[in-house]
């Protein structure tokens, strides 16, 4: 039986490296693509010159103009990262059946028993690399280990451009020498904690057996710690993970209680989702929604439905219905939003049954928008056409 190889892909910066490769004149600038300065929102992404400030993911778009006022910003072009996103994954299907896409922006491979056929595997990531180059124009990072885990790992500790292989058998040593705060899961407040009892490294961590970890942080946790500290995969982005969130979210340029700006900003929002489920030809039951009211008090609420969502209108009134069912209609709201959770892979299609015509002529009519949409047309529901006037800048 053939060892399991596990290749992860993540592309560089990639909503600002797609901006840069298509304006070759931004090559080598600080990028940073989200809101727009002076108005509220966060940096969606940002170039690698942009990070030498100081500059993240989702930092306050004022705060990042105030760490490099000479940078380049821009606003978020989904549907351009989108049709990158789709020529690479459709590339890297050339390499295995067993392709796992994570997000726009990364994917794993399972490249077990593909030895004889494609090569070593640092050969076959060296290979993506190129295609990738050529096709788009864009560099990534590749891990190669035994799990999916320790092949995220190695392309995070290679970037940017890299490509870091794990060789069998030498997995603890690798995760041994990483700082505790490389170890996915292990976030700022588990890492605090772990402060407190004098685990400052992996190499301490690892002095704690599973009993003595549960006792202060809880069962699930010392497994998930016991196993990472080693370079064990702890299941996190395992074949068991089938399922994801799509969301949209917009931050408001004023607190508004305006109903028609925020039945506006809903609709949008919901519509940003139903054309990514029907780009994934995916289905969802839970609809969500997400508002934050102007002291930064932030609410998330979902409802399952019996069906497959079947139009962003259906997004739209669930959404509706639970805003209603928490707000008090007179407190501010500083942003708003909509989503859906437990995302599944395949068209699961109307249900005559469960719906009516009128249902049914909406995702008719939102796929037609769809393929327009993919073409380059810029259509849009009239409602929503003079959106960003009436309700401030829309965050990534």
């Amino acid at each position: 039986m053939s060892e399991p190889v596990f290749l992860h892909v993540d592309m560089d910066a990639f909503y600002a490296s797609v901006e840069q490769h298509d304006q070759p004149q931004l090559r080598g600038r600080p990028v940073i693509v989200g809101a727009r300065p002076g108005h509220r929102g966060v940096v969606s992404a940002c170039s690698y010159e942009a990070r030498r400030y100081g500059i993240h993911s989702a930092m306050p778009i004022n705060q990042a103009y105030r760490l490099c006022p000479q940078g380049v910003y821009l606003p978020v072009r989904m549907t351009r990262y989108h049709e990158v996103s789709r020529r690479i994954m459709s590339l890297l299907r050339d390499y295995t059946p067993t392709l796992q896409q994570m997000s726009v922006d990364e994917a794993f491979l399972d490249l077990s028993g593909t030895r004889r056929l494609l090569g070593p595997p640092r050969s076959v990531g060296s290979d993506i690399k190129r295609r990738v180059r050529e096709d788009t124009g864009l560099a990534i990072s590749v891990g190669i280990a035994a799990n999916r885990y320790l092949a995220k790992l190695a392309s995070d500790e290679d970037k940017p451009d890299g490509l870091l292989v794990i060789p069998p058998g030498e997995e603890a040593a690798f995760v041994g020498r990483l700082p505790l705060a490389s170890l996915w899961g292990v976030g700022r407040k588990m890492l605090a904690h772990l402060n407190t009892f004098g685990i400052t490294t992996v190499l301490q961590l690892r002095e704690y057996s599973i009993p003595e970890l549960r006792g202060p942080f809880g069962a699930a946790a010392a497994e998930y710690l016991y196993a990472v500290c080693r370079g064990i995969d702890p299941g996190l982005y395992g074949e068991g993970r089938t399922s994801h969130s799509i969301s949209g979210e917009q931050t408001f340029e004023h607190d508004v209680i305006n109903p028609d700006a925020l039945d506006r900003a809903l609709l949008d929002t919901a519509h940003t989702c139903m054309f990514r489920i029907l780009e994934e030809e995916s289905h969802a039951q839970t609809v969500t929604l997400k508002f934050r009211l102007a002291d930064f008090t932030t609410f998330t609420l979902r409802r399952t439905l019996d069906h497959d969502v079947s139009s962003a209108d259906e997004i739209y009134r669930v959404a509706r219905l639970l805003l209603n069912e928490k707000w008090d209609h007179t407190t501010p709201i500083r942003l708003i939003g909509c989503g859906l959770t437990n995302v599944h892979a395949g068209a699961g299609g109307l249900q005559p049954d469960l719906f009516d015509s009128a249902d049914e002529r909406r995702q008719k009519v939102e796929q037609a928008v769809y393929q327009l949409r993919r073409k380059g047309l810029g259509v849009k529901k009239a409602r929503l056409i003079d959106q960003r006037k009436s309700t401030g800048d829309q965050s990534p």
